[in-house]
């Protein structure tokens, strides 16, 4: 299993836009992804209310995992999202 630790970087962390954004790279990433936020819950990335109950903040970290072919360069492209303020796109 790969794994990559990211800090938020949208200014208003993982809700509404950036969630959404994010959310869709995930489903479309090829393999199943896990978000784990600081406090220890995970979710399948790919569900936008999955994302949205970890009510992540700006600046806070979390954990990507992945597993199967290609799920490092998954987690690269969306650890990349991430740690862009997507708030500004």
């Amino acid at each position: 299993m790969s794994e990559i630790t990211v800090t938020v970087a949208s200014s208003v962390g993982l809700h509404a836009r950036p969630a959404s954004l994010f959310a869709q790279a995930a489903a479309k990433a090829g393999v199943p992804v896990t978000l784990t936020s600081a406090a220890g819950k995970s979710v399948n990335a790919a569900s936008i209310l999955g994302v949205l109950s970890l009510g992540i903040g700006h600046g806070e970290v979390v954990t990507l995992s992945a597993e199967g072919d290609g799920a490092d360069a998954a987690l690269a492209s969306l650890a990349e999202m991430l740690n862009t303020d997507l708030d500004k796109q």
